[in-house]
C-alpha cells in the first residue's frame, strides 16, 4: 500500500511541473503574440509574411490556453 501513495505524489509532481512548463510557455506565447501584433500594425504596407507569423503566434497561444482550460490551470498575472 505504501508503494501507491509514492507512485501519486510522484505523480502530483510532475503534473505540477508540466503545469509550470505550460504557465511559462502561455506567457512567452502571449508576448509573442503581442509583439507579432504590434508590428503588424506598425507595418505601412500590406506584408502577408507579418499577418501570418500574427496568426501563428495567436493560434499557438489560444491551442495553449485551451489546454490550460482543460487542465483546470490558471494563469497569474504577476506583470
Amino acid at each position: 500500500m505504501k508503494y501507491k501513495v509514492g507512485l501519486f505524489s510522484r505523480k502530483g509532481k510532475l503534473k505540477k511541473e508540466f503545469d509550470e512548463q505550460l504557465m511559462r510557455l502561455m506567457q512567452e506565447t502571449k508576448d509573442d503574440w503581442n509583439y507579432a501584433k504590434q508590428l503588424e500594425e506598425l507595418t505601412e504596407d500590406y506584408n502577408l509574411d507579418i499577418i501570418a507569423q500574427s496568426k501563428i503566434a495567436e493560434s499557438l497561444h489560444f491551442y495553449l490556453f485551451k489546454e490550460a482550460r482543460i487542465r483546470r490551470i490558471m494563469l497569474r498575472h504577476d506583470k
